[in-house]
Parts: C-alpha cells; structure tokens; sequence
C-alpha cells in the first residue's frame, strides 16, 4: 500500500502555523478587567467562556484538514481552498460574537486593549494567516 504523496505547498503550511495560533491563543485570557491599582479584584475571561472555543475548534479542523490528503492513496475532494475559507470564516464569527460580548460586560472596550486581551489579539493574527492561506491555497493548481 502506497499513500499518496505530493508537496504540502505555501498555502497549507500558512494554514498549519496560522492553525497553531489559533490553538494556542486560547491558552492566554482573551479579557482582563480591574486592577489592583484601581483597588478592584482582576478578573480574566478565556475563549473557552463563551463563543471563543470556535477558535479552538476551527485551529483543531484546520490541522486536521491539512493531514487528511496525507492519509490516504488518493486526493481528497475536500481538501479545498473554500474548506479552509470557510473555517476561517467560522473563527471570525466566534471571535466577533465574543468580542461584542466582552465589550457587552463590566469594563466594556477598555478590556479588549492588546495588553489586558492578549488571547483575542493573538487569534485575530491566527485567523489573518489562516484567511491568507485559503487565498493562497485558492491559487494553486489542483491535485487529482
């Protein structure tokens, strides 16, 4: 049995690092309100809390999108350019609803500030390479 074996190319390794952000950016607090200067308790929100965990979810597909023509003899039709915009699009989404959610609570605006949001800020960079690796994968020729 022989597996079917091409180049992985630009556009799937922008997905794989682009895929990791997003992964790890669910590990630092994607809000922090209050301080201790202000003589107010810290609280920290994560992307587990809310919408957010579509980040994770979207980071875990990517990954998974990208190795899925590796584990098998022949090319896989959803091994697509729209496959990865549409995971994309799924982590805006999540990352927009959480953000309007954040600014929603106690804080407001003022919590989303790359220094007190540092988890949101990174998978907004996760899904900038994610978005640029469907355009690029949407460039290069078809594997059959």
């Amino acid at each position: 049995m022989s597996l079917h074996r091409r180049p992985v190319g630009r556009g799937r390794i922008l997905a794989a690092v682009g895929s990791l952000i997003l992964i790890v950016a669910c590990v630092p607090p994607w809000f922090t309100a209050g301080s201790a200067s202000e003589g107010l308790p810290q609280i920290s929100g994560y992307a587990f809390d809310g919408s957010g965990i579509a980040v994770f979810f979207v980071g875990l597909a990517a990954v998974a999108l990208i190795t899925l023509p590796y584990a098998s003899d022949r090319p896989v039709g959803i091994d697509r350019w729209w496959a990865y915009a549409a995971l994309a699009i799924a982590g805006w989404v999540g990352v927009a609803v959480h953000a309007v959610d954040i600014i929603l609570k106690p804080g407001g605006l003022e919590t989303l500030t790359p220094d007190r949001a540092p988890g949101l800020w990174l998978s907004v960079l996760g899904l900038i390479v994610l978005s640029r690796a469907a355009y690029q994968i949407a460039g290069e020729p078809l594997h059959r």
